[in-house]
This record gives C-alpha cells, structure tokens and sequence, in this order.
C-alpha cells in the first residue's frame, strides 16, 4: 500500500509540476553516520531519512562493499555526490526516484600516439572494456571485414591485429556474444593502441528498488525481474542455432574452442567470395574469417571450415560448412553441413546437414539428416532422417525415418519409418511402419505397420497391421489384423483378424465378427456360427460334425462309425471309420426354418475282423446334402435331407473291403466315369445343439 500511495502521489505532483518538487528532494537535508558498512545498508538509511525511492542494478554494488561516511545537516544532493565519486552515476528519474548507476566508461579514444610502419603490414592493438562495468572482456573477435583479416582477444581483453599498408582506409568492428557490434576507424599504415568499449545489450541481474520504510526493516527488498527486450532465452537459442555444426559430434571433435567462440561472436557476419583453398580448419587463404565466408569454389587438401558452397567443394578428408551447400560436394571421409544441400554430395565414410537435403546423397557408411529429403539417399550401412523423406532410400543394413515417406525404401536387414509410408518397403529381414501404409510391403522374415494398412504386406513368416487391411496380406506362416479386413489374409498356417469383410484363406483362420469367407481346415469366428451336430446316414450309422464359421460359409469336421457286413447290412461282420471336412452355407428362411446346402469329403477306413491278418484299406466318399433345418429353441434344432453320394475306391480286387456291400444292396447304385467310382441317391438325419 505504501508503494501504491508513492505511485499516486508520483503522478499527482507530475500533473501539478515537477520542479519544485524534485528541487525539495534534492535540498532535503539530513544527518547521516556510517562506520564501515555495506553500500546498499547505507543507501537504506538515505532513503529512509530523505524519505525518497532509490532503485538500482544489483550487479553494480558488490555484497561486500563497505563504506564509511560522515555528514550532517547537508542536502541529498551533497551526499549522494559524495557517496557516488567517479565510480557511480545518480539520476533522478521521476518526483520521488533516484537511480543509481555505473559510471560509464569513456568512449574509444587512442591511448597511444600512432607511429608510421615502414613495413608492409602495420600493428593495432588494444585493450576491449565493458562499458558499463569498465571490466575487461576476453574472447571477443576483432576483424576487418573488407580485407578477412581477425584476431581474438585473450582473457585479459588484449589483442594485437596485423594489415596490410597498402589499402588508404582501414576499420575494425568488435563482435561478441551478449554485446552489441563495435566499429572503429583507424588510421592506415601506422601502428597503434586503441581502447575499445563495447555496450552490453542484456542486463540479466534483477533490479533491487529500495522504499523510505526499509530502515525499519533493513532485510526486506523489492526485487523486480529485467525490463529488457532481450532475454537469457532468446538469446541462448539464438546461440543453439548459430554453432549447430560446432555442436554436433564431429564438430566438437574437428574444430577447435576459440572457432566454435568465433562463430558465436560473428553470428551477424558472413561474405561471399570466389574460391578459398584450406589445409585444415583454419588454416586457409581467408584466415581464421574462413568459416564466415560462403565460396563459389571450395577446396580442402585435409579438412576446411567454411561458411558454405554456392557451387563446388572437394576435400581430401572433411568438409565443414556452417551454411547452405549448392550444388556438388564431394569429400574422402565427411562432410557436415549446419544449413540445407541442394545438389549432390558424396562421402567415403559419412554425410551429416542440419537442414533439408534436395538432390543426391551417397556415403560408404550412413547418412544422417535432421531435415527432410527430397531426392535419392544411398549407403553401405545406414541411412537416418529425422524429417519426412521422397524419393528413394537405399541401404546395406538398415534405414531410419522419424517423420512420413513417400516413395521406396530398400534395406538388407531393416525399414523404419515413425510417421505414414506410400510407396515401396522392401527387405529382407523386417519392414516396420508406425503411421499409415499405403503401398507394399515386402520382406523376407516379417512386416509391421501399427495403422491401417492400403495395400499389400507380403512376409516369408509373418504379417502384422495393428488397425484396418484394405488390401491382402500374403504370408507362409501368419497374418494378422487386429481391428478389420477389408480384403484377402492368405496364409498356409493361420490367420487373425479382429473383424473380416473380406476372404480368409489358411488351415488356421480366426476371426471375432465375420461378414466374409473364411475358407480353411478351421475357422473360428468368436460372435459367428457354432454348431455341434449328430447324424446318421445310408453308410454310417453315427456321425458327429463340428460347424464353425458365418451363415455365408461354415466349415465342417466331421467323423464317423459303422459296422457292415460283407453280404446282409444287419449282420455286422466289419467296422467302419470316417474322418473328413466340408463346407456349407445357411439359407435363412423364416426364424424357426433355413435351408443348409453342404458339401463333404471323408475318408472310410475298413477293418476286417474275420480275417486273421487285419488290414485297414482308405477309400474317399463325398457327398452333396440338402438339409432342412427346423429350429427348436435358441439352441436345438433338427435336420434331415437328401444326399448325393459319390463314392471312389482304389482298392485291389483282392482286397477285403472290395466284398463289402457299400451301401447295402438295396440301394440303386450307378457308376461315375469309370468303373472305380459309383453313385447313388442317399439320405442324412440328425440334430444340432448351439
């Protein structure tokens, strides 16, 4: 409230006119008595006594600062002049403020007399200052920007810089990170000494206000954040953008602390020139300014640090760029680009860019892009891209793709694509797709794809799409889809899907609902057709069958017993065995009727019990039934129909079973075709439960 009072009363007497006013405060005299004690202690008692506001930039006034001062009946404006000297600057600021600042350090004068240089080359040096603390600033980077030429200072401040005599004007300009950039002009062709200071341009310690009550309670400040436009954010992810190719792995290992320094220092400053020949990183024609400058041709007899390549750039081992790279890069081990390359670039071993990638990238080893790809991606090993990738990607081992594909990718080992995938994904072990694929699969061992699938997953072993298959999925050993298939799953062994719209084909295929074919040895749909059914027919006089599947098509297992004889069908002599499968589909006629047209193939196995030399002989019966189905409740229902029986034998004349009536001899039977398949008109009778 006291703060808020003060800030009325401010605006009031501003209205009113401020002359006066701030002339009292000024003229206010007190007593003041301090023996060794803190600077900010002392400032308290002043304010508390001139009953006025003091406000002030922690980072000006040392903790331990102590002072001692003597004064009475004297005005504010006497103390404040005496406490303040040279070190500290005191403005009031509105009716009842005061703010107290650094005293600034005075601007870039010479300190030194220049003298003329009979040399072609002649020398400044100097010393760097802040100007607002009057401290010495180390690493800063001081260059010439028409002529290339820089120099850092040590941690001192201190630096010594070297041009040429020839060229009649000469400037310098100062650059470091948290400052603001610093040119001076110097006279040409003598040597000189110079002080430079340069402007913080953020203030990050907070700014301590201190109230006319503090006395009272000496341990209690106002603190209020920086007003600032610049913040310690911004400008640290300014920093994080700058020296990206500084940071990566390789950059930390191939380039040196005081370039990574000078590329933050000169995070403003680039050029472009014709051609530069480096040795190493560093040692180049453009100096230690060659990574702040963009070359039409660039070559590298080791390694070199440029800014970037606006057409050719070759190294015996590494190109470094901290830029954009146009339009053929060629290097015997790497290169490592911090901006985006449009054109082609080649590599022994490795290729690394920042940003996007347009055109062609080969290496003998892996490329890795943070960027996107449009274009061709080629490598012995491995291939990453954190963006989404066009084109083609072509590996030895395996590729990676955080974001979306779109075209072919092709591996020896594995595919990996986070985001959607259109196109081709081909290899041999494993393809994998965590979005939505739209196109083939194609792999040796297994494929992947945690959406939904458009298209085709084809696998040597397995097939797996976490949603919806609009497509096929061809497998030999498994496919599965876990919410729905709207198409064909073909597998030898077993098929899964959640909900089928489409075709199964397998010995194994399972399904939760079914409004397809499911065709297979079994077929298992969990909210389907069900039924267990008992039967007699004119061979065997009891059956059992199990139907599973749709009203659209059910399979059966059947089997079967009997005993015949070889000449009157009352005298049982011999047993009969059955086992087979079939398939049938339900005509829903009213609720309590349906007609079930159904075809089954069983295999009859005879075992002659009057022979002394048992012997079992296998023999094929098909038959084609009409049954009229007549439900008795939810669960029970019977059924009864004609049959048309075919019935093929290859036993030997010789054989046992050839003396067996089948059916028995009051059946009218007919052969089909040839002599060892015979027909006849049957009958089938029975009962279902479920």
């Amino acid at each position: 409230m006291t703060i808020l009072r003060g800030a009325l009363l401010i605006g009031l007497f501003c209205l009113l006119g401020t002359g006066s006013y701030s002339q009292a405060v000024l003229d206010r005299r007190i007593t003041i008595e301090a023996n060794n004690q803190r600077l900010s202690d002392v400032l308290k008692l002043i304010s508390s006594k001139g009953n006025f506001y003091f406000s002030y930039n922690s980072s000006i006034i040392a903790r331990d600062s102590l002072i001692s001062i003597s004064a009475y009946n004297r005005s504010v404006k006497q103390i404040l002049d005496q406490l303040c000297g040279n070190q500290y600057k005191w403005q009031q600021s509105s009716v009842n403020y005061i703010i107290l600042r650094k005293a600034p350090v005075t601007a870039p004068t010479l300190i030194a007399s220049p003298t003329p240089s009979p040399e072609k080359l002649y020398t400044v040096s100097g010393t760097v200052l802040n100007g607002e603390t009057g401290e010495k600033v180390g690493n800063v980077t001081i260059y010439e920007k028409q002529r290339l030429v820089s120099t850092l200072s040590d941690d001192k401040g201190n630096f010594t810089i070297k041009l040429k005599s020839r060229y009649s004007t000469a400037s310098l300009t100062i650059s470091r990170e948290m400052f603001e950039d610093t040119t001076i002009v110097i006279q040409p062709k003598y040597n000189q000494q110079v002080t430079i200071v340069m402007t913080p341009v953020i203030a990050s310690d907070p700014v301590v206000t201190i109230s006319p009550v503090e006395n009272e309670l000496p341990d209690t400040i106002i603190v209020k954040p920086p007003t600032d436009t610049f913040t310690i954010a911004s400008i640290a992810k300014e920093k994080e953008e700058v020296n990206q190719v500084e940071r990566t792995r390789w950059g930390k290992r191939l380039l040196s602390a005081k370039q990574n320094i000078q590329s933050i220092n000169l995070k403003k400053f680039f050029a472009d020139r014709t051609f530069q020949v480096s040795l190493t990183p560093g040692l180049s024609t453009h100096g230690r300014l060659s990574a702040q400058v963009v070359n039409n041709f660039s070559a590298n007899i080791i390694a070199g640090y440029t800014a970037g390549v606006n057409g050719v750039e070759i190294a015996g081992a590494v190109n470094i760029n901290k830029k954009d790279v146009k339009y053929m890069q060629a290097a015997g081990l790497m290169n490592i680009t911090g901006g985006s390359m449009d054109g082609a670039q080649f590599a022994g071993v490795h290729n690394h860019v920042i940003h996007e990638v347009t055109g062609l990238q080969a290496a003998g080893i892996s490329n890795f892009i943070k960027g996107s790809v449009t274009g061709v991606q080629l490598s012995g090993i491995y291939n990453h891209v954190q963006g989404n990738v066009k084109g083609l990607q072509a590996s030895g081992i395996a590729s990676y793709v955080k974001g979306n594909f779109t075209g072919a990718q092709l591996s020896a080992i594995h595919n990996h694509v986070s985001g959607s995938f259109t196109g081709i994904q081909a290899s041999n072990i494993s393809n994998f797709v965590k979005g939505k694929l739209i196109g083939v699969q194609l792999s040796n061992i297994h494929n992947v794809a945690y959406d939904s699938v458009f298209g085709i997953q084809a696998a040597t072993i397995v097939n797996f799409a976490h949603k919806q298959v609009s497509g096929a999925q061809l497998s030999a050993i498994g496919n599965f889809a876990n919410r729905e298939l709207n198409g064909v799953q073909i597998s030898p062994i077993f098929n899964y899907t959640k909900k089928l719209r489409g075709v199964q084909i397998g010995l194994i295929n399972v399904s939760d609902t079914s409004a397809g074919y499911s065709i297979g040895l079994v077929n298992i749909v969990f909210k389907g057709y069900h039924k267990i059914a008992f039967s007699t027919n004119e061979v065997l006089k009891y059956n059992a069958a199990f139907k599973t599947g749709n009203s659209k098509l059910y399979s059966i297992l059947l089997a079967g017993y009997g005993r015949t004889s070889t000449h009157d069908w009352d005298n049982d002599t011999a047993k009969v065995f059955s086992f087979g499968y079939g398939i049938g589909h339900e005509f829903s006629i009213a609720k309590w009727f349906s007609l079930n047209p159904e075809f089954t193939a069983q295999h009859l196995f005879f075992a002659n019990w009057d022979s002394k030399d048992k012997e079992e002989n296998s023999n094929t019966l098909a038959k084609l039934h009409l049954q009229f189905n007549f439900k008795i409740g939810k669960y029970f229902a019977i059924f009864g129909g004609p049959s048309f029986t075919a019935y093929y034998s290859e036993q030997s004349e010789s054989a046992p079973a050839n003396s067996l009536n089948l059916p028995s001899p009051s059946y009218h039977t007919f052969d089909l075709w040839d002599n060892d398949v015979k027909g006849w008109i049957g009958w089938n009778i029975g009962f279902t439960i479920f």
